[in-house]
Order: structure tokens, then sequence, then C-alpha cells
């Protein structure tokens, strides 16, 4: 009676074990999350939507360091957060032009104004994205706009200033709403690596690139 008890109890507590490490969030410290965007408004032009389509987003996490990079028809576009100085670094390259925007932390927080204050609402409505349970909610900014996000709590950034929009989010944004210019597109995570981020896609570019102000380029208009 003893030993079946003991085994019993055993059992149990294995099994407990198991869900806490099932429920314990994964600290994001390194990974690449891959983004497909699709256009989810009729208001938009046919060509800008056929120049988007098949649009990808991919976010390179290594530390408190990050890489954003959009990649489409119409060429791509990167963002290099310095983990260490808060630095921001936008690559533009369209065709032959290629642009780095240079920005302060302070110009990175100005240039990200409309998502300062955003709140949440969070819903009892649950989907599985890339074999995450994720959880809806209701973005709102401060002018009123609202959005709709679908995160998992099983995966936590330890950098946030990546995605501006969802940082004050308790977990990952898997699939969000956002505005690309005058259009409405929908960002769905399709995969995650864990695996290591080589470090020259956090460096910063030293040659080939036009260098530009934030000041300056909000002057030629490339804000």
């Amino acid at each position: 009676m003893k030993k079946t008890t003991y085994i019993l109890s055993a059992i149990i507590t294995l099994t407990a074990s198991v869900q806490l490490i099932a429920q314990t969030p994964r600290k994001l410290t390194e990974a690449t999350i891959s983004y497909d965007i699709v256009i989810n408004t009729s208001n938009s032009k046919p060509q800008a939507a056929d120049l988007l389509d098949g649009a990808t987003s991919v976010i390179y996490l290594k530390g408190n360091s990050s890489r954003s990079e959009m990649v489409s028809s119409l060429g791509t576009q990167a963002t290099i957060i310095d983990g260490k100085t808060g630095n921001v670094a936008i690559l533009k390259e369209y065709g032959e032009q290629r642009y780095m925007i240079t920005m302060t932390p302070d110009n990175w927080k100005q240039s990200n104004k409309k998502y300062e204050g955003v709140t949440f609402t969070y819903l009892d409505e649950y989907k599985t994205i890339a074999n995450y349970n994720c959880q809806k909610a209701i973005g709102k900014l401060a002018d009123g706009t609202t959005f709709t996000v679908y995160f998992t709590k099983d995966l936590l950034p330890v950098n946030k200033d990546f995605q501006y929009l969802n940082k004050n989010l308790p977990g990952l944004a898997m699939q969000y709403e956002a505005t690309m210019g005058k259009m409405m597109v929908t960002y769905t995570i399709s995969n995650i690596s864990f695996n290591p981020v080589p470090q020259a896609k956090l460096d910063i570019p030293k040659s080939g690139y036009r260098v530009m102000t934030y000041e300056e380029s909000k002057g030629a208009g490339m804000n």
C-alpha cells in the first residue's frame, strides 16, 4: 500500500513539474521571427497592393539589440537598434538608391510618438498561431484609433523597442494590425527560430549608403 501511494505521489509530482515547465514563459534573448504581411483593406489601389503582395518582415533579436527588416518588390528597409547605446539606424534600399538615417534614442521616441500611451483591452478569445496559444487584445492609440492583436505569454522579448506599437503587451505579438502609409495591413508570424543570430546582422554599415540625420530625413520627406 505504501509502495502504491509512493508511486502515485511520484507520478503526480512529475506531472505537475512537466506542466510547470510547459507554462514557464521563455525569454526571447536571441531569435529570428518571420512575419507574413497581408493587405486587408479594400480602399487601397490594386497597384499598391500588387507591389506589396508577398512582403515579409523578419526580426532578428540578440540581447537588447535588434534588426527589423521588411522586404517587398519595392525594395528593402531595415531598422537596427543598438542595445548598448539606444541609437538607431534605418537602412532604405530601393533600386540603386541606398540611404541610412541615423537616430538618437530621443529621435526614435519622437518618430514613434503616435504609439506612446497605447492601452490594451484583453479579451477571452484565443487561437493558435505557429503552435502557440494566443490571446486576443484590442489596442487603442492616443488618437482613439484601435487595432487587433493576438499575442502569446509564452514568449517574452527582452527588448521590446523593435515593435513600438506592441511594446506594452505582456508577451510577443503573433498577429497584429498596423498602418502602412494609407493602407491597413496584418502581420502574422510564420516561423520562429531560436538559432544564434550572426552579429553581422546587427552591425551598422560603415559605407555604401548616403547618410542622413533624422532631422535631414524629415526635411527630405523620407519619414
